[in-house]
């Protein structure tokens, strides 16, 4: 009888390893701790430190270095978290975010509260970075050929962007991205560092010839407070990693000797270090040589030197094309498992064809008529992303971990929690606000 049983298991157990070893999370566990490196890196440093200098500018000199710094602390922290439960119990992963949200909340209220954050997180993301891709890859060719592009429309930009993915959505797995996510890592730290010393120049010139306003955009206090709550989301939205961190550890080798959460950690630590560096030199120099005129992308911003400013901006386009992916993988992953869980579809080339040019697209579409960079980053970046990384990963560590009352992983996890639920409340107002004032000037396939 126990043979029988055993062997029912194990029957019903091969189908799903087939599966496993199909989707794109699961398929490759075959990565080094460098490839955690730079995958974070490319998960984080996207299209949001772009737009910190303009968060600075709607909240200041000092409130915005301390909601940077602050940010970088307590997600830092929460992303520790997330790689230390990765492997909670003995001889299991939780390979995607929402996995661990079943264990943590139950299987029905960790699943679809999870699942359904996660899932805007990472379509928020592509949408975004589509948004950027274009906007990218059309100042970069408006600086380098002024009298051939600048009259293109921006959507077609966009829809290049969207044709490009097509393509790219392709990729079997999370793993095979390795070689877009390291090209894009180097992008990012590239375009970062290019924004930082052309902004150095610009305010060297300028400073000299006129004198920049610092202080906030807004006058009145109404616009000041909703323009704050703006700033604080978008800051918040450029600490998006956590909700992919999951599944790049996944894709890490676990053994008795060396678990997951080793390796997994050691890329995180140069990750974050990469992560402080560009934020802080970008947020500093772009808000020091414009002032509260900055613009939400602050590559918009600088002009000159032409060359360079068009390097950076392709840069942003190579980069934006990898991220992309590393945050369209797990939504393709959810998708695919749907369709063979679920609905019973045969696992194969053509489903996935069909299923991912099917988001790629509609992504695309909804890029093209809403490209409100700045709106879009405060919003979506109060929303969900402060669930995400600031605060689901701390209530799941004093669920499953039960620290003692007082002790410092108590302390640290309330006060996380306290902070991004404040953050997921009331910043979204100031996004909303500013793609409705978008709006106001807006034509749609402008």
């Amino acid at each position: 009888m126990t043979s029988m049983m055993t062997a029912s298991a194990e029957a019903e157990a091969k189908p799903e390893a087939q599966i496993n070893n199909w989707l794109p999370i699961t398929a490759s566990r075959k990565a080094k701790w460098w490839y955690s490196a730079f995958h974070n890196v490319t998960a984080m440093v996207g299209a949001g430190v772009l737009g910190l200098p303009f968060a600075m500018s709607q909240l200041g000199w000092a409130p915005g270095i301390v909601a940077i710094v602050a940010s970088w602390v307590i997600t830092f922290y929460s992303l520790w978290q997330l790689v230390e439960l990765h492997e909670l119990v003995p001889g299991r992963r939780f390979d995607r975010y929402h996995e661990l949200g079943m264990h943590a909340f139950g299987p029905k209220l960790g699943y679809w509260s999870i699942m359904i954050l996660q899932l805007i997180v990472q379509v928020a993301s592509t949408i975004v970075y589509t948004v950027t891709g274009g906007k990218s890859l059309k100042k970069s060719f408006d600086l380098v050929f002024p009298e051939v592009f600048t009259e293109v429309r921006q959507t077609y930009f966009i829809l290049f962007f969207a044709v490009f993915q097509l393509v790219m959505s392709q990729t079997p797995n999370f793993n095979s991205l390795k070689g877009v996510s390291l090209l894009a890592a180097v992008m990012s730290f590239s375009y970062s560092m290019v924004s930082c010393v052309a902004s150095v120049i610009k305010g060297s010139e300028d400073h000299h010839a006129h004198p920049v306003t610092y202080g906030v955009r807004s006058q009145n206090t109404l616009d000041q407070t909703f323009d704050a709550l703006n700033g604080i989301g978008t800051i918040a939205f450029a600490f998006a990693g956590h909700s992919v961190a999951l599944e790049i550890q996944a894709t890490i080798p676990s053994t008795e000797e060396t678990p997951s959460k080793v390796p997994m950690w050691r890329g995180v630590i140069v990750a974050y270090v990469i992560v402080a560096v560009c934020y802080i030199a970008v947020s500093i120099s772009g808000y020091w040589a414009f002032g509260i005129s900055v613009e939400d992308d602050v590559l918009v911003s600088l002009e000159n030197p032409t060359w360079l400013i068009a390097a950076a901006n392709f840069m942003v386009f190579l980069h934006v094309v990898g991220s992309y992916q590393v945050f369209a993988m797990p939504v393709f992953d959810t998708i695919e498992s749907a369709l063979v869980q679920k609905y019973h579809f045969k696992p194969s080339r053509i489903l996935r064809l069909v299923a991912r040019s099917s988001y790629v697209v509609l992504v695309g579409f909804v890029g093209m008529c809403i490209p409100f960079f700045g709106g879009l980053l405060g919003f979506f970046g109060g929303l969900v992303f402060a669930a995400t990384s600031y605060f689901i990963p701390c209530i799941m560590w004093l669920l499953l971990k039960r620290p003692k009352p007082w002790s410092f992983h108590w302390i640290a996890s309330w006060g996380s929690t306290i902070i991004g639920v404040l953050i997921a409340v009331l910043t979204p107002i100031g996004g909303l606000r500013q793609i409705i004032l978008s709006f106001k000037t807006y034509k749609i396939f402008s």
